[in-house]
């Protein structure tokens, strides 16, 4: 969990500096471990945003919250990439085994529909095998629904309200490894990965829909065992 003093001064560096950014020392996170095989840990990030805008307008730290949004129109990330535009805290703790657990709260404004807000990116990976282990997407159905990829329902209802997300990864090296994902802390939904790579997390909104696209974020704890 960030401490917004820390968070906020080592944010203006990183705003400046296009740098990874320290959030939060283990022996500084107040939640509390699933079980006593978690441990929470350090972890930096960088933010990454249409190639063409200055961080500040398009990420905003105040309050203990992350605020991150894009427009369909943005450019991507890399001048040149096909990818649709993003806004996204990528984790630069990147993992190929081993248990590993991204958590934090989320705040979804009603309308928003198109984005995905939590991915476990697969950097490095053989040719031809899927680019990510899981993707929550965002749609408009039912006030507000988040989904692994399209089609397997986590929440609906999750408009205007914070809600709770842990994603639990157990990779494994050389094969197959499994994908937990949690709403509030009840399991949702449990699937295998795609197999070996290294990876890691990432939060925010990658936009495939139209217009605006926001999601807030506070709370952010990096798991491991």
């Amino acid at each position: 969990m960030e401490t917004p003093a820390l968070h906020t001064r080592r944010s203006v560096l990183a705003l400046a500096l296009t740098a990874p950014l320290l959030v939060a020392p283990a022996a500084q996170a107040l939640a509390q471990p699933p079980s006593a095989q978690w441990v929470s840990a350090p972890y930096t990030y960088t933010v990454q945003k249409p190639y063409n805008l200055a961080t500040s307008a398009r990420y905003k730290f105040e309050g203990g919250v992350h605020t991150t949004w894009v427009y369909d129109y943005d450019q991507p990330h890399t001048q040149g990439s096909p990818t649709d535009p993003r806004t996204e805290l990528r984790f630069n703790q990147e993992y190929s085994s081993g248990s590993r657990a991204w958590e934090g709260e989320i705040y979804i404004p009603a309308g928003v529909s198109g984005p995905t807000v939590v991915q476990i990116l697969r950097g490095s990976r053989p040719d031809g095998t899927r680019a990510t282990d899981v993707m929550l997407n965002v749609t408009n159905a039912s006030g507000g629904t988040l989904r692994k990829d399209s089609n397997q329902v986590v929440a609906t209802g999750i408009y205007n309200k914070w809600f709770k997300i842990r994603v639990e990864h157990t990779a494994v090296s050389g094969g197959r490894g499994t994908v937990k994902t949690y709403y509030n802390g009840a399991l949702k939904l449990t699937h295998q990965d795609e197999g070996p790579a290294t990876r890691y997390f990432k939060n925010g909104v990658y936009h495939h829909g139209s217009g605006r696209a926001e999601a807030r974020f506070r709370n952010i704890t990096y798991w491991r065992q």
